[in-house]
């Protein structure tokens, strides 16, 4: 009986000396001023090729963090750029592939959660491996070109996303 009791107290010592060390997560977060500048590179290069869009960029945890409507958009595409970030970033890939997972297999779950759409324009935003946030871009003639868009705000702040 001695020697149980001397085991559960090793234990229980090994146990609390492990929660004593633990340590707390560090990761990175998008700034508002790197999210406005992706944003409005986005909207900006869409409109040097004549299509009127809007974009969304979202925070790790999906939050809004930039909304932002172009001149002379439809009131929908600022709907669908946030929910293609959505996508984006709860599916940690671009919205392009889970468009074409849901073609593939039109019974995937993810299709019934709320906020996400099978559709491309919206790519996540990555700091090596950790997905930090998404830009979703909507209103082009075309899920390809809002991708490209949305690339686009990306690539202006890639500097600083490391």
């Amino acid at each position: 009986m001695l020697r149980t009791v001397h085991l559960v107290a090793g234990l229980s010592l090994a146990l609390t000396c492990g929660a004593a060390n633990a340590q707390l997560a560090a990761h990175k977060d998008l700034t508002l001023p790197i999210a406005v500048a992706m944003a409005q590179t986005a909207i900006q290069t869409c409109t040097a090729q004549g299509y009127k869009v809007s974009a969304h960029v979202l925070g790790r945890n999906a939050e809004v963090v930039v909304a932002m409507r172009g001149d002379g958009t439809g009131p929908h595409t600022l709907e669908n750029s946030m929910r293609k970030a959505y996508t984006a970033r709860m599916q940690r890939r671009p919205s392009g592939e889970f468009a074409q997972a849901a073609k593939d297999n039109p019974t995937i779950g993810a299709l019934h959660l709320a906020n996400m759409i099978p559709a491309q324009g919206a790519l996540p935003i990555k700091v090596g491996d950790d997905v930090i946030g998404a830009i979703g871009v909507s209103g082009a003639p075309g899920g390809d070109k809002d991708e490209a868009c949305a690339k686009a705000g990306i690539d202006k702040v890639a500097d600083q996303l490391k």
